[in-house]
């Protein structure tokens, strides 16, 4: 019998709960449609009501976050992506999203289908995207199956962002065991676009075509949102189907497509089909234009016999789109997709009234409601009960100093190189095309931050995601605020302003007091941080459900700030070290504090202490002391201290240079490992040239910033810190560039 004849099971509570939905929310979807909803309408509803595009339990802690600024044009939740201003007729399009669920099942996939989707939500608002990012986190690299992971996921987004031709300029890769399991896979999309050439995600205008343009509809990723709503467990390994394939080749066709179209004109909407597939696509367009939408489904080109549809509505296969078209313009959209081998076919009409059909075989398959489906409008909005985790006062209260600190800093220093966590990726980034279009000018590797040049323009755009999840752990409001901060730092250190932020919040399971209460607690801090640093918040991605059976990942708020470059050629920053007998300073708050260090992981295998401190205050006035220091051409190179300390800043600078130098700390302070191991905040390294080490003096002086000058630049290879460390730089460089790659050459890493 074919699918499509087969007879759908009635719609019980059981049924709606298999779904995903609480008994709570079946009874609105009653009360929404005044009956039980049919097979189809259940669907529909379990997907737009799930965490993954309702945000029913994220929404209202969304909404406190700051996301209003005279740079904003587009503001968090008003379309696919923010709109920033930098100048010159031009906006910048960004945003962050995960595939964490679908790249924890099939690394691969579910990484390249979490590129592919990002820049749908660039393209779609009529930018070219110009630049990508990622966050990537994983379990204990001595796992076979953290290396299986690690290996799809890194091909997977090089396979389709080198095909696709947007240069990967900047990321970062972080291993713990509280990832085992369950990796953190989040993409970051970055595009221009001129002001009068945007396009919206809306429907309105009845009687107007709707167009479904792209790829073939198949039974790839059904429930995909759902999946993603939910923890990892046993049982996921089953739920492969959920995971979309995804199709680069024709992605670059969609876009340029796409642009092309929204130059041209006739169209009043177009949107991705991401999360949700056609359900979420026509029912958020409708419901932003207050109309309804009539589609027949059985005009939607697909790739497999005998779809019914509820799968045709909920599949997500990838590389689609739907048009809103002006009435008598339909066929100019449709021969310019078929000028690029793309189907474009009408598939219904915007409506009176506000709800959304879908028929098929000659029946009304769905009749709903657009506004009850969509978030902002009738889909659920949850506070949950929040508790503080009992483990904070245990971590917070502990004594750092009744551990034995070991004396060798030599072998500390190595031993914090052949971190995972601080050595090269240069086995990820070698793997991606990081000079696509020519633009990208501070690529992966050796920079604090991503800059591409604006073309046309003097100027350039500096992008960083950031974020250290074992702060956010240990002190969520600070470890929020401390990502922010560093991710300005970051791109301050690169000679651009912070203009605005992205995030991707990745949590465990929402229900749980602990877990909720961390996600606002960490949520505050971040909007403490973007107030402080003018940064409004531009949208991004909640993924809540990161557990596995044996434990919840560390919460990971994933920043990706914006930054402009007013003068590329004079501005841009780079950290490493540029001439002999350069001076060099340490800028910044005093060097104190062990807790949440990657010294304590490596040395003691300990995440425990209190996150580092953090005066916002102070971090602003030392971040725009910098940017005016960069931008007067007072210093010559500037790098952020992170993991790791000023012992590894100091080391990264000399080895990406070739260049050593000669250091006294002795101004510091006087405990040796928290002046060279603590991730104290608001702190950086520069140089100077010294006929200009006067005037970078008397600057910061006059922006009471306080700094210390602790030594010089020198051509000799080895980098010597008082009595403390005296290591050549190919040693220090043999062990840094090669642990991963050594990790990823063992024999035992194909683990189905």
């Amino acid at each position: 019998m074919p699918r499509n004849t087969m007879k759908e099971p009635d719609v019980t509570l059981e049924l709606a709960k298999d779904h995903g939905l609480t008994e709570e929310e079946f009874e609105m979807i009653k009360d929404y449609l005044g009956r039980t909803p049919n097979f189809t309408e259940l669907g529909v509803y379990s997907v737009m009501w799930s965490e993954h595009c309702s945000y029913k339990n994220s929404i209202l802690e969304i909404k406190k976050l700051p996301n209003e600024g005279p740079q904003m044009l587009v503001g968090a939740g008003e379309e696919n992506a923010g709109l920033v201003d930098i100048g010159d007729g031009l906006g910048c399009v960004f945003k962050v999203e995960s595939h964490n669920h679908p790249s924890a099942i099939e690394p691969y996939e579910g990484a390249a289908t979490g590129v592919g989707g990002i820049h749908r939500d660039i393209f779609t608002m009529g930018a070219r995207p110009v630049a990508s990012l990622n966050s990537l986190r994983f379990g204990d690299m001595d796992m076979p199956r953290v290396r299986f992971l690690l290996d799809g996921v890194v091909r997977g987004i090089a396979d389709y962002g080198n095909s696709f031709g947007v240069p990967m300029v900047g990321g970062e890769i972080y291993f713990d065991e509280k990832y085992e399991g369950n990796p953190l896979v989040n993409a970051m999309s970055v595009g221009i676009v001129k002001e009068d050439q945007t396009a919206s995600a809306i429907a309105e205008g009845v009687g107007n075509p709707v167009i479904i343009v792209g790829s073939d509809t198949g039974r790839d990723g059904i429930h995909g949102a759902t999946f993603a709503s939910e923890e990892i467990s046993e049982e996921s390994e089953d739920k492969r189907p959920s995971v979309q394939v995804g199709d680069p080749f024709a992605e670059k066709l969609l876009l340029e497509a796409t642009l092309e179209v929204i130059k041209n004109g006739g169209i009043v909407g177009i949107q991705d089909m991401g999360a949700a597939g056609i359900s979420c696509s026509s029912s958020e367009m409708s419901a932003k234009g207050n109309a309804g939408m009539r589609l027949d489904l059985d005009k939607v080109p697909t790739r497999e016999e005998g779809m019914s549809a509820y799968e045709i509505l909920l599949s997500e296969s990838q590389e689609r789109m739907l048009v809103v078209a002006e009435e008598g313009r339909e066929q100019e959209i449709i021969d310019i997709y078929e000028k690029w081998d793309l189907n474009a076919v009408v598939i219904g009409e915007v409506v009176k009234g506000e709800n959304v059909t879908y028929h098929k075989d000659g029946e009304v398959k769905a009749d709903i409601p657009a506004d009850s489906l969509v978030l902002g409008g009738g889909a659920p909005q949850y506070k949950r009960e929040a508790t503080k985790p009992e483990y904070l006062d245990e971590v917070q209260s502990f004594d750092i100093n009744s551990l034995d600190h070991p004396g060798n800093h030599n072998e500390i220093v190595k031993q914090l190189l052949g971190s995972p966590n601080i050595a090269s990726k240069r086995w990820a980034f070698e793997q991606y095309d990081t000079m696509v279009r020519t633009n990208t000018v501070n690529g992966p590797g050796a920079s604090d931050s991503g800059v591409v040049r604006i073309k046309g323009t003097k100027k350039g755009l500096a992008v960083k995601t950031d974020c250290n999840g074992r702060y956010v752990y240990l002190n969520p409001r600070k470890g929020g605020q401390i990502a922010v901060a560093e991710a300005a730092r970051n791109v301050v250190c690169s000679g651009a302003k912070p203009m605005a932020i992205t995030n991707c919040l990745n949590f465990g399971n929402p229900y749980k007091p602990e877990v909720y209460w961390t996600f606002k607690e960490a949520l505050a801090g971040m909007g403490d941080a973007c107030r402080m640093f003018n940064t409004p918040v531009t949208g991004g991605n909640v993924s809540f459900y990161n557990e596995n059976p044996e434990m919840a990942i560390f919460p990971t708020p994933v920043i990706g700030m914006l930054g402009l470059v007013e003068d590329i050629e004079n501005h841009r920053m780079t950290p490493e070290f540029k001439n002999e007998s350069d001076v060099i300073y340490y800028v910044g708050a005093l060097r104190k504090g062990l807790g949440g260090s990657e010294y304590l992981r490596e040395i003691f295998d300990l995440t425990t202490g209190d996150a580092p401190d953090i005066d916002l205050e102070f971090e602003a006035r030392l971040q725009s002391s910098l940017l005016d220091a960069i931008q007067n051409q007072y210093v010559n190179a500037a790098h952020d201290i992170s993991d790791g300390g000023l012992a590894t800043t100091l080391t990264e600078m000399a080895m990406f240079a070739g260049k050593g130098a000669d250091v006294s700390v002795a101004d510091l302070g006087e405990n040796k490992h928290e002046i060279l191991y603590s991730e104290a905040q608001s702190g950086v390294v520069v140089t100077s040239e010294a006929k200009k080490k006067g005037q970078l003096e008397s600057h910061l002086n006059n922006q009471d910033v306080p700094f210390v000058e602790l030594g010089t630049v020198t051509n000799e290879r080895s980098l010597n810190v008082d009595d403390l460390v005296s290591l050549s730089i190919d040693e220090m460089y043999d062990i840094y560039d090669n642990v991963i790659e050594r990790a990823m050459k063992q024999k035992d890493d194909v683990v189905a």
